[in-house]
């Protein structure tokens, strides 16, 4: 085999770097990244900083743009970024990145995408879709987070072609580093971007292991007295976007060191990023005649990348006293409307250092406010003293902790003076077991008086000084400890042990209120091998999908393959779905297979996960993470049905069975009480047994057409019991089941009742419609709404006056609509309802139309704050005491996000409150409009148009946007 170059790439959420080996040789070398660093001129930087600016057109020309790659290199993009074409906004092919991109995204407002690596492990919108930048203006192209990672990724792989020619980046051995943090979605989503770019075949590693391997290769030929005096080494890495943290143990064998990692941080959307948002709300407050007004989304944006900036200058070692931030003018007042605010070094330590690293005690908890600071769509968390999460991952792995230590914790006393903020310092004996080293790493660190900080903090907690490991250029150690983990493996230096750094379940369904799970894959288990779980078969249906819901736990608890574990509580977290298709054999009738699982991580370092025939075990299907779209999901369903579910099964049969007889109006209609009596009152149904009763109906939807009253109560019964149409394991499989029916349309035409039966059906799924389904449903809906009731042309027999209100709250209920679309069905609505031809329901629409938070869609596909204004003013010129649901509707347009691009300016929302407060209103209405809440049941009932199925709770904590069905969680 042709000798490879080895290459590291870090894609940083501000900075991508690459470092790399050249064939033969152990020396580790910065690779430099030509970039355009200012209008038609290119230079090599060590960091290329992981933005795309979306220029206007004509704004620059084509001799600024020019790299020096050929043009065939560009895949359509400025800066050899290919693009994925299905997921990348119009116009995106003119974007470009680098230097001169981060520059130009400083002095024009939105046009700048930035921290595409937070949105990928943000699993509450659809991470495929365009969305990026985010709160961009009409007319600004836009690209998918991975469609924007990729670019990055892809601008790299042109400028090491350019200059290693005869050796294509894709024909290297590439190693791409990823937050320890990222769960397996991200880990998916970016192996996704690599292949995007053109990379499809790399290995990952840990970005806190990187940044050790880099250490620990630069003292490889003394690093048994290096390490000597330490036994636990934590390696905090805080970047752009994340505070990535891992603990190692260090043991000795026969004068050898060995390292095992053996604890890692959950996902931490904390860092420099958030360092500048604090600043740039900062100087917002003190912009000059802001009269208190918030910045527009896209301003705000430029704001923080100037914030950015000056931090960086004002903390970097001879800093100047002050730096002067200018705020340029829009439009026509681009000079003549610049603000300038001075920031001073001091203010801005005392912010960061003090706000971002407090000195607090080892057992001060995290801060559990209601509501974290939402910006750009990001939901950061509440509590932004990095040093009270690093005390809470200490907590989570203190017994870990205990037995790398070698002793029952740390018994050392309390220091005779505890420093200002600790006066609750544990006693010698209960002190939390703290490393003895310690590595810094990430941009975060360059600041000196942070990571002097974090290690005087360290120190008061474990009562004695810490040994800091010189990391002697933070911003490219993980790049070059990439390329040092591979020599490593080549046997050239000390390797990591550890495997898996989580525990992996599978959720069970066994019908009892307490989660949970089976232990697939033990924390601690090596790549490359595979564990089977011989004791636990399955039953799989062919040629249908088969999907299995996991867990994951960073927690140091010992597991065991099979291992029965309770997942309720917070150790755990959700992962994506995972699913194939097990089709079968050709000519084959057999309908089901027994299959078992079995489990590894793979030499990318990812998990993957095979169902094996017990009958063949060479049949093997890969199950893979589901990702476009849907993002997380969850289940709430059971196999365990009540008592007498066989016997309402049986009365299902009696009406749509294929043998039944003939039956009269009469006991059609006495089905749904008959139901209730075997299986309790409907209110209660949980999801199992409901999605157990459409399963049921389904299987029996070619009878409905019996008779009207037939059509009618199938009609009703399949929509109740698959609301709000996701929160269970296969609800997406039902859905495009259901979906099948809808050319079908109604057998009885001239029966209103029917076709209001029709609709209420797609609205009550309407959660697990896709946007295609959604916007086929609106092109049938929208001529009759439109038209006087029974007057619509060249149509069959129109869904006539009994079924308008029903027609209006599907189209309500439609929240993967494209914006235009929303915006053209309010602003008629609006009209009708101007000229009191529309009735009250239509206010209660066009609040579900406009909402802030979607119950169930992802937030870019909000209406704009601009258009809600505009239906707010509607809104606020009718008697909200004579019409309660324009109350309501004005509290759904005005609720607060936490994010400025959909939030309403304050003293709109502060209009709305005062009429709430006037007409005696619900408080938590009013409290919805002043922070950031979750609905509470009623007002839950009241947006969805009718209760949620028991035991179904929708997720929602700022920008988190309950997803198909991302935000579905069991228990109440």
């Amino acid at each position: 085999m042709k000798q490879q170059y080895i290459v590291g790439i870090d894609l940083g959420t501000s900075n991508t770097v690459v470092a790399y080996a050249a064939p033969g040789e152990q020396q580790v070398q910065l690779f430099e990244i030509e970039q355009l660093v200012g209008a038609g001129e290119v230079a090599a930087r060590p960091l290329l900083p992981s933005v795309r600016f979306h220029p206007a057109a004509g704004e620059l020309s084509p001799g600024d743009l020019q790299l020096p790659w050929p043009a065939a290199e560009k895949s359509g993009s400025v800066g050899g970024q290919g693009e994925d074409t299905e997921n990348a906004g119009a116009g995106a092919e003119l974007a470009l990145t680098g230097r001169f991109a981060l520059e130009l995204g400083a002095q024009v407002p939105g046009r700048l995408v930035t921290s595409a690596k937070s949105w990928l492990s943000h699993a509450s919108v659809d991470r495929m879709a365009a969305i990026l930048p985010w709160g961009a203006e009409e007319g600004v192209a836009r690209v998918s987070p991975v469609a924007a990672s990729a670019s990055y990724l892809a601008h790299v792989r042109a400028a090491w072609g350019h200059r290693f020619a005869q050796a294509p980046l894709e024909q290297q051995q590439v190693i791409l580093t990823v937050p320890a943090s990222f769960d397996e979605g991200a880990r998916a989503l970016t192996l996704e971007a690599a292949r995007q770019a053109g990379l499809p075949r790399l290995r990952l590693l840990e970005e806190p292991q990187a940044a050790f391997y880099d250490w620990l290769f630069r003292h490889r030929q003394t690093l048994d007295a290096e390490l000597a005096g330490t036994r636990l080494l934590m390696v905090c890495d805080i970047g752009g976007g994340t505070t990535d943290l891992t603990l190692i143990q260090v043991t000795f064998k026969d004068g050898e060191p060995e390292l095992t990692r053996i604890g890692v941080g959950d996902h931490l959307m904390l860092g420099g990023d958030n360092m500048d948002l604090a600043l740039a709300h900062l100087v917002e407050s003190r912009l000059p005649e802001s009269g208190g007004k918030k910045l527009s989304a896209a301003r705000f944006s430029q704001l923080t990348a100037r914030c950015r900036a000056a931090k960086e200058q004002l903390l970097a070692p001879g800093a100047p006293e002050s730096v002067l931030l200018t705020l340029l003018g829009g439009g026509a007042r681009l000079i003549g409307g610049a603000r300038s605010i001075e920031l001073h070094r001091d203010e801005v330590l005392n912010m960061i250092v003090d706000g971002f690293m407090p000195r607090v005690a080892a057992d001060q908890p995290v801060l559990q406010r209601r509501s974290g600071l939402v910006e750009f769509g990001l939901p950061y968390p509440a509590d932004a003293g990095i040093t009270r999460h690093v005390a809470a991952f200490l907590r989570r792995h203190r017994e870990a902790a205990r037995r790398a230590l070698g002793e029952q914790g740390e018994r050392l006393e309390p220091p005779a003076a505890q420093p200002a903020g600790n006066e609750q310092a544990l006693p010698g004996e209960q002190r939390l077991p703290v490393p003895d080293s310690v590595l810094f790493n990430g941009g975060v660190f360059r600041a000196e008086a942070l990571s002097e900080r974090l290690q005087a903090t360290l120190a008061d907690w474990r009562g004695a000084p810490l040994r800091l490991l010189h990391n002697e250029n933070p911003d490219v150690a993980v790049a070059r400890g990439a390329v040092a983990y591979a020599l490593v493996r080549q046997g050239h230096g000390q390797r990591i042990g550890g495997g898996s750094a989580r525990s992996y379940f599978l959720v069970l369904e066994d019908g009892s209120k307490q989660r949970q799970g089976i232990c697939i894959l033990p924390r601690g288990s090596e790549e490359g091998h595979e564990i089977r779980l011989p004791e636990r078969t399955f039953s799989l249906r062919l040629g249908q999908p088969v999907r299995f819901y996991l867990a994951s736990s960073v927690a140091d608890t010992a597991y065991q393959p099979g291992q029965i574990a309770s997942l309720d509580n917070e150790d755990f977290v959700r992962l994506p779905p995972i699913a194939t298709v097990v089709q079968p054999q050709a000519g084959s009738s057999q309908r089901e297979v027994r299959v078992e699982l079995i489990t590894g991580i793979t030499e990318v370092g990812s998990l993957e996960l095979h169902c094996v025939s017990i009958d063949n075990p060479a049949r093997r299907w890969l199950l893979e993470f589901q990702l476009r779209g849907d993002g997380e999901a969850t289940t709430a369903s059971s196999e365990v049905l009540p008592p007498r579910f066989a016997d309402a099964v049986k009365s299902i049969e009696n009406i749509f069975g294929g043998r039944s007889q003939a039956v009269d109006s009469k006991e059609v209609r006495r089905l749904r009480g008959h139901l209730e009596h075997l299986l309790g009152k409907r209110d209660d149904w949980e999801m199992p047994l409901l999605r157990a009763l459409f399963d049921a109906l389904l299987q029996r939807a070619r009878r409905r057409r019996r008779s009207p009253e037939h059509e009618r109560l199938w009609l009703n019964l399949a929509g109740y019991c698959l609301r709000p149409g996701f929160g269970d394991a296969i609800d997406d499989w039902r859905i495009e089941q259901l979906s099948a029916l809808l050319s079908q349309g109604i057998q009885y035409v001239n029966e209103s009742q029917n076709w209001s039966e029709w609709w209420t059906l797609w609205r009550r799924a309407a959660g697990g419609l896709p946007a295609e389904t959604q916007e086929l449903l609106l092109a049938e809906l929208v001529p009759p709404l439109q038209s006087e009731a029974g007057k619509a042309r060249n149509r069959p027999p129109a869904p006539i006056s009994g079924s308008h209100d029903d027609m209006l709250r599907l189209v309500a209920s439609l929240e993967r609509l494209p914006v235009e679309r929303k915006i053209e069905v309010g602003d008629w609505l609006l009209e009708r309802l101007s000229r009191a031809s529309e009735k009250p329901l239509g206010w209660w629409a066009l609040g579900r139309i406009g909402a802030r938070q979607p119950f169930y869609g992802s937030t870019h596909q909000v209406v704009a704050a601009a258009d809600a204004c505009r239906w707010l003013e509607g809104l606020l010129a009718v008697d909200w005491k004579k019409l309660e649901p324009a109350a309501f509707a004005a509290t759904q347009l005005a609720r607060l996000t936490g994010d400025r691009s959909r939030d309403l300016p304050d003293e709109v929302r502060e209009e709305v409150v005062a009429r709430l407060t006037a007409i005696g209103a619900s408080s938590h209405w009013i409290e919805q409009l002043r922070t950031v809440v979750e609905l509470d049941k009623a007002d839950e009932r009241r947006a969805f148009g009718e209760s949620l199925p028991a035991g179904l709770r929708l997720v929602n904590d700022g920008c988190r946007t309950p997803q198909t069905p991302a935000a579905a969680t069991a228990g109440s």
